[in-house]
């Protein structure tokens, strides 16, 4: 901090004293000495924003990690993380705050959502800083950023995003005579859960009942979910239809281990890690944990596409970050400083290698560090290569509603024999028809 020195005062009354001819006056010894300084302005007091984020484990640590780095990088901005459970709970606790007038700074969309807040104007368009910054945006990989425009401006920023990938045991796979670089297609995928399984001891897959997968599969079939014009379910086709058929078959055979429980997605990470079942779908998100995981079970873990019906085919997933609307010009700064830097090359680099989701910049991807990561640990490059079949996921208002209807009903084929994979669906598109149309 620069200090003012005092010199200008001490000589101003060291020469009105002279004039007077008072050399006996005591009053010249009360006048600063020349050169000492005054007190030290007041430091400028830094702006302290909240960041919310989601998940524990490495995805936590990492963005824990990255806030420390940011708060010690320069001395304007203090951000205090906190975590915030489930991306479901962190928008439900997102839309409380706001009412209340307290939401955070800077949070994370999960980027079907992106639209849904946008829309409802509790985030702030992020055109304006973008071109203030001058942010080349051609170095956000394309098919990431799909979840991030809502009418043609920018709300969100990718941050940890993902696909999901087919995680595999290979030490089984090679026990059952299997390429352990994975099946192809669903063919293949059929035949090797039924080599891996093993009665009363392992399933060849244990997966939930999950929207993301789901959309996937219909996605490998040649299928969207939603029509063009936004007014009625695209998933009442075969597109839609033939995934869950081939997770009914695959369950009355045996091979399949589909969780109904509320902790399914945990009991089937639980399967996999446990050797239970020898392949999981999961995110790339997932990866460094499972890679932990395989080595304290001594097992050797594989990563490929998820397998093609039509085509390859996986929809992106993960976070975005957005800044909340209506805040001070100063908070907005400050906000924007955090989410230009979480965002930026050399954060998306430690991200990527910390947890194993995606780099969301080219010049991330291209840069000699990942490029050491790929060779040194391939594993970590799957993802990345399946970005050419993947898309984004569907903002509609209405499909948050419309995905947890998709899950109850393809739920109740499963766990009720009478109810096919035909009637599942069109009842879920009956009713999502009628939440489009409103």
């Amino acid at each position: 901090m620069k200090k003012i020195a005092s010199v200008l005062l001490a000589t101003t009354l060291a020469l009105s004293l002279a004039a007077c001819g008072n050399t006996t006056s005591n009053a010249s010894n009360d006048a600063p000495a020349s050169g000492s300084a005054s007190t030290p302005a007041p430091e400028k007091k830094k702006v302290e924003i909240t960041y919310w984020y989601s998940w524990g484990d490495k995805i936590g640590e990492n963005n824990e990690n990255l806030v420390k780095m940011f708060n010690e990088s320069q001395d304007e901005v203090v951000v205090k993380a906190e975590y915030q459970g489930t991306y479901d709970d962190q928008h439900s606790k997102a839309q409380a705050a706001f009412a209340a007038g307290n939401a955070p700074e800077v949070w994370q969309n999960e980027i079907s959502s992106v639209g849904v807040f946008a829309k409802s104007g509790m985030t702030e368009d992020l055109t304006p800083f973008v071109e203030k910054a001058n942010l080349d945006m051609k170095d956000f990989i394309p098919g990431l950023m799909g979840n991030s425009y809502v009418d043609g401006k920018l709300y969100a920023l990718p941050y940890l995003r993902s696909t999901p990938i087919l995680y595999l045991n290979r030490t089984l796979l090679k026990e059952a005579g299997l390429d352990p670089a994975g099946p192809k297609n669903w063919a293949e995928f059929e035949e090797y859960a039924r080599k891996l399984t093993v009665k009363d001891k392992r399933f060849g897959i244990t997966m939930p009942v999950d929207i993301w997968t789901y959309e996937a599969f219909v996605r490998q079939s040649g299928g969207t979910m939603i029509s063009e014009d936004n007014k009625t379910a695209a998933f009442n086709t075969a597109a839609g239809i033939d995934p869950v058929k081939l997770w009914l078959k695959m369950k009355k055979e045996g091979t399949m281990n589909i969780v109904t429980t509320d902790d399914a997605g945990t009991q089937a990470k639980t399967d996999f890690h446990n050797q239970r079942s020898a392949m999981q779908f999961a995110s790339t998100a997932d990866l460094t944990k499972n890679m932990i995981v395989a080595e304290e079970q001594g097992f050797e873990l594989g990563t490929s596409f998820m397998p093609a019906n039509t085509t390859f085919g996986v929809p992106t997933g993960g976070c975005n970050l957005v800044m909340s609307a209506k805040l001070s010009p100063e908070k907005q700064e400050a906000a924007w400083k955090f989410i230009q830097w979480m965002t930026s090359k050399e954060q998306t680099i430690y991200a990527s290698s910390f947890t194993g989701y995606l780099p969301s910049r080219v010049s991330a991807v291209e840069s000699d560090e990942m490029k050491k990561l790929y060779e040194e640990k391939p594993l970590f490059k799957v993802a990345v290569d399946q970005l050419a079949y993947a898309g984004p996921r569907p903002m509609q208002k209405a499909y948050p509603e419309i995905a947890k209807i998709l899950k109850d009903e393809i739920l109740r084929s499963v766990v009720d024999s009478s109810v096919t994979a035909e009637a599942a669906i069109a009842e879920a598109a009956k009713k999502a028809d009628a939440l489009l149309s409103k």
